[in-house]
């Protein structure tokens, strides 16, 4: 058996490991904080219904 084979090989596993593990908790964090601005945009959508409850309630189209 290679044993410095071996040992580059699971070197590099586990460096591939945490480079995968780190790209997907970022993209997990730019998920969080969509969401979160979602939930803003939602929030802002509501509160202009309840000032404004005719806005958007019909529709005028000529053709």
């Amino acid at each position: 058996m290679d044993i410095a084979g071996l040992s580059m090989a699971l070197a590099t596993h586990a460096v591939q490991t945490d480079v995968g593990t780190a790209v997907l908790s970022k993209a997990m964090n730019t998920n969080e904080e969509l969401g979160a601005r979602m939930v803003q945009m939602i929030d802002a959508a509501a509160m202009e219904q309840s000032v404004n409850p005719h806005v958007g309630g019909n529709l005028d189209i000529r053709i």
